[in-house]
């Protein structure tokens, strides 16, 4: 009896240690954001929390965060929307309508190596077709290449959704006069829409954190987006911490409520048929 409450108690303070290792960068940087410049070169504890580094990111005369943000959403949304629709129809066609076995294996094994390449393979070529297509610096050229990098895994993930919907299903709808595409419309997407929900939650924070394209495809505030516009805060002579800790909160907060609210489905997403057998 001792021996099993002393390993529960072990057990609670690792997860305690663990829980607060993940969140102690949390802390520090709603710490920071609530701090003076002086209080951060201090590196005091207590100090007097100032809301004065949040006014200067979305109100200050030197600021463009806004305007990032802007682009932020308009580009992740649009990722997630376009990654849905398009996502949901190819691993549909995957999964249920008769392909070639060569061929749907190719499509699957394609999509996995777009998925293993590292991501700065595809820069040049994603530069050179943002110019010839005059979408250079905007969030559409943005959008382009983090569509390619997401539709992976839309596709893989709902494949793994619709595999998980009885057959049986389709064949009465068609039974009962429906179409391929009404059967699709009106039986199966209505069962998959919490995968649905989970692969686009999941797509929009993977664009929403991207650095590199939104980096390497704008060089103005017209098209960047938030993580390139906290890492130029960091200037020639010096880094607006104050400023860099706010903006990354409030970058924080759009993904992490998504993922709280969509947390049952992801982890399902992720981990359907990994126990079939």
């Amino acid at each position: 009896m001792k021996q099993g409450t002393a390993s529960k108690i072990a057990l609670n303070l690792s997860l305690l240690i663990v829980v607060f290792i993940i969140l102690f960068p949390v802390f520090y940087i709603v710490q920071t954001s609530l701090k003076s410049m002086a209080d951060v070169y201090s590196g005091s504890f207590f100090f007097t929390a100032k809301t004065a580094n949040y006014e200067e990111i979305f109100t200050g005369s030197r600021s463009n965060f806004a305007e990032l943000t802007r682009n932020s959403l308009i580009v992740s949304s649009s990722v997630a929307l376009i990654c849905g629709v398009i996502g949901s129809l190819a691993a549909y066609s995957l999964a249920r309508l008769s392909w070639r076995r060569w061929v749907a294996g190719g499509v699957v094994v394609w999509l996995l190596f777009i998925n293993m390449m590292p991501p700065i393979v595809f820069v040049t070529p994603y530069y050179l077709w943002a110019r010839a297509a005059g979408i250079y610096d905007t969030p559409a050229a943005v959008i382009m290449a983090h569509v390619v990098l997401n539709m992976p895994l839309a596709v893989i993930m709902m494949m793994n959704f619709f595999a998980e919907v009885p057959r049986e299903l389709e064949e009465a709808a068609v039974i009962d006069g429906c179409a391929q595409w009404q059967a699709f419309r009106m039986v199966i997407l209505p069962i998959v829409r919490p995968g649905l929900a989970a692969m686009a939650v999941l797509v929009f924070v993977f664009s929403w954190k991207e650095f590199l394209f939104s980096l390497s495809l704008t060089t103005t505030s017209a098209g960047r987006t938030i993580p390139v516009g906290i890492a130029n805060f960091v200037q020639e002579f010096n880094i607006r911490y104050g400023e860099m800790a706010a903006g990354s909160f409030v970058a924080m907060i759009p993904a992490l409520v998504l993922v709280l609210l969509a947390q049952r489905h992801i982890i399902k997403g992720l981990t359907v048929g990994a126990i079939k057998g």
